[in-house]
């Protein structure tokens, strides 16, 4: 079992730096790959930015792309993600997944950090 918990959300003005991250626990050794997920009110979840433990190879949405960079800190078993130039539609509770190395599916989640970004 992994558990994860997500910390550093806030409220922060148009333009402004956030750095979130999420601590990893439990059995660690099965994660594959860590996933940055947001949701906002009345839309879908979507998928913000994405990694894999060994070789750090990462994916990002086009709406984040040279805003935001998802990085790991393996030795703490720490995803992180930096946020730069923060807009108004990046508003919304952002998850941090985990993908198991055996199922290939985003099995685990954290509880969510709100990100309120206002203009």
């Amino acid at each position: 079992q992994v558990q994860l918990v997500e910390s550093g959300g806030g409220l922060v003005q148009a333009g402004d730096s956030l750095r979130l991250s999420c601590a990893a626990s439990g059995r660690t050794f099965g994660i594959y790959g860590m996933g940055w997920f947001r949701q906002a009110p009345g839309k879908e979840r979507e998928s913000v930015a994405r990694i894999t433990w060994r070789g750090g190879f990462t994916t990002y949405a086009d709406s984040v792309k040279g805003r935001f960079t998802i990085s790991t800190d393996n030795a703490k078993n720490t995803v992180y993600l930096q946020m730069t130039n923060l807009k108004p539609e990046d508003t919304a509770v952002y998850y941090c997944a985990a993908k198991d190395r055996a199922t290939v599916n985003y099995d685990y989640w954290g509880q969510g950090t709100q990100v309120t970004v206002s203009s």
